[in-house]
């Protein structure tokens, strides 16, 4: 009889080993996020045995697409709007919801540009874009990135002169090759993705009050299966993981931290 029962335990423990390893946690990432969530990702699944899968986009196109129905258990959005879009709709669990980075908002110039400074005036973007040279960004209307890009321009009193120029993509990690590949003199990036890429320098760096704080919001989504994705969300609140952030060139937000957003231009 107690070998039967020790049988059932073992069986029972076999099982639900085999259950974790099968667990798979799918994570909708803002792509400048890439390379941090992916090493933070490889070690979480080498301590627990769950699978991270990421895919990565525009946080616009990552929250329709989880509003249209895509298997999402965790997002992780590249501002504050597009985790706001999907709470309103009770799309994430609110109370899983956390601001877990800051990021910085710069000008980079493919790595043999001439211009190792761009001074944010009228004359010094307009003699580094050259005669017909683009500033690449993300879409201004949808993009965080370029949204940012955009408040910051307008705030300098520069947004009148660049956006005729400007090269709107699909994503910041699109707008910053397009840099490396010097098909534009210019683009506007977070400082993580010009860190990631060494066909890229930064020219400038935006005055932080030029535009809202990029802060990155975390949630479980409502259809997340299991506790896969809550564990993966407590190890990148974790001490351990602060240190892919770090090195890719994020800054963790200290638990319990607020962070202000300032009013926009002209509204005071």
């Amino acid at each position: 009889m107690i070998g039967i029962t020790r049988a059932v335990l073992v069986a029972a423990l076999l099982l639900g080993t085999a259950a974790q390893a099968a667990e798979t946690v799918t994570v909708f990432g803002a792509a400048s996020l890439k390379n941090a969530l992916d090493d933070a990702g490889k070690a979480f699944t080498a301590q627990t045995g769950i699978a991270v899968k990421a895919s990565y986009a525009a946080s616009s196109a990552l929250a329709r697409q989880i509003e249209a129905g895509a298997p999402a258990d965790l997002f992780a959005s590249a501002d504050l709007e597009w985790m706001d879009y999907l709470d309103k709709k009770t799309l994430i669990r609110a109370e899983s919801r956390v601001n877990l980075l800051k990021n910085r908002l710069v000008v980079v110039a493919p790595k043999d540009a001439k211009e190792s400074e761009v001074p944010f005036t009228v004359e010094g973007f307009a003699k580094a874009l050259g005669v017909d040279g683009r500033l690449a960004t993300g879409e201004v209307s949808s993009v965080p990135v370029g949204k940012y890009a955009k408040a910051a321009f307008e705030t300098l009193g520069l947004w009148v002169t660049i956006q005729p120029r400007l090269a709107q993509a699909d994503n910041v990690r699109a707008a910053l090759a397009l840099v490396s590949r010097g098909e534009a003199p210019l683009g506007v990036v977070y400082e993580s993705d010009a860190k990631s890429d060494p066909g890229v320098k930064v020219v400038g760096v935006f005055p932080a009050g030029s535009h809202p704080p990029v802060v990155y919001p975390f949630a479980v989504t409502s259809e997340a299966k299991g506790n896969g994705a809550a564990r993966f969300l407590d190890f990148l609140k974790s001490a351990s993981a602060k240190r892919f952030f770090e090195a890719q060139g994020f800054s963790v937000i200290p638990a319990g931290q607020r962070t202000e957003i300032p009013a926009e231009p002209g509204t005071k």
